[in-house]
């Protein structure tokens, strides 16, 4: 493969901390940026994702892999990368919009590059650290996410725009293969979370890992719950979910609600599958948010574009990993801990 890689969404906050790790590790690679923004380097191009009349740049630098970090509605990029043979890598989708980006890459006739979809929780971890847990995977009945969120934590603003933008509206959840029509921050579940954080409430929280487990992995009962650092907070959303005050509310007073962010904080989730023999739990927890997790986990699946031999066609990011590398690349990285209960 070439040595050209392109963030589109670098000026982000993800995307600069991809632009870090990457550089970090790969100091060989030539790193363009993509912003709507003028930029002042040779690195930096002037790229709207909404704008495809600016995508000629991507080709007069010789993009070989382009890693889309953010929100691009239309899939101009993706449409694009297809196009020209360009490899891809998508961290953004929400699990509509992963939907929707899949039938288009599936109805392609021809594709000659690699498109690989991480839309799942932490840039699609969760996928290839579950195998972990089971020396049969294909015996797993049911696995279950609970996430930790810190509002404290340095985040971006996609997260917290499709929160408000979806708040308000049912998402799948499945059990035993049917699917379920559940609401976010209801249906509350006591967990106790590792690493100190203790009992909390956990709600239904919709992330690409629900459809990505059941659809492509064929896991029978996949759900979903998330809780806040601060107990009130995660009291109030499901109390505006179950009074339905979400459907009275603008789209800006929700992103008001959704979209603060702090200046770090940890960022911790678990898996609990339930296999042929019993429940176990693996337990990660990223010091330094879910920014840096996020674009970590980007970070990996280009190495592997980088450095591995995979087929021309469309995958999903776990399916480029071996788990248990997958496993220790994380567990080496400064300021992660993993912990398993078999």
């Amino acid at each position: 493969m070439g040595s050209n890689i392109l963030i589109v969404g670098g000026k982000g906050i993800v995307g600069k901390t991809i632009h870090r790790i990457l550089r970090s590790r790969n100091q060989e690679y030539n790193i363009y940026i993509g912003s709507r923004k003028k930029g002042i380097t040779e690195y930096d191009i002037m790229i709207d994702v909404n704008k495809p009349e600016t995508f000629e740049a991507i080709v007069n630098r010789n993009i070989d892999l382009i890693i889309l970090a953010v929100n691009d509605q239309d899939d101009h990029i993706l449409r694009f990368a297809i196009d020209n043979s360009i490899d891809y890598i998508d961290i953004t989708k929400p699990t509509p919009d992963l939907v929707k980006a899949l039938a288009i890459a599936k109805t392609t006739q021809n594709i000659n590059s690699r498109i690989v979809f991480s839309s799942g929780w932490m840039g699609g971890l969760v996928s290839g650290l579950m195998n972990i847990l089971s020396h049969n995977p294909e015996n797993i009945q049911e696995v279950k996410l609970y996430v930790y969120y810190s509002i404290k934590d340095l985040a971006g603003e996609s997260s917290a725009h499709f929160m408000a933008e979806n708040v308000a509206r049912p998402f799948i959840s499945y059990q035993s293969n049917r699917q379920i029509s559940v609401r976010h921050f209801l249906n509350s579940e006591d967990f106790k979370f590792s690493f100190g954080i203790g009992k909390r409430q956990a709600y239904n929280f919709d992330v690409p890992d629900l459809y990505i487990l059941n659809q492509i992995e064929k896991i029978p009962t996949v759900n979903v719950k998330m809780t806040y650092d601060s107990k009130f907070i995660t009291w109030l959303l499901g109390t505006f979910q179950k009074l339905r005050i979400f459907s009275i509310l603008s789209l800006k007073a929700r992103r008001v609600i959704f979209g603060s962010s702090g200046n770090g904080d940890q960022s911790v989730f678990e898996i609990v599958i339930k296999d042929d023999q019993r429940e176990k739990k693996l337990s990660l927890q990223s010091k330094k948010g879910q920014a840096e997790l996020t674009a970590l986990a980007a970070v990996l699946h280009a190495e592997m574009l980088l450095h591995g031999d995979f087929k021309n066609k469309i995958y999903f990011a776990h399916q480029l990993h071996d788990p248990k590398k997958l496993y220790q690349s994380l567990a080496e990285y400064e300021g992660i801990t993993i912990e398993t209960k078999i």
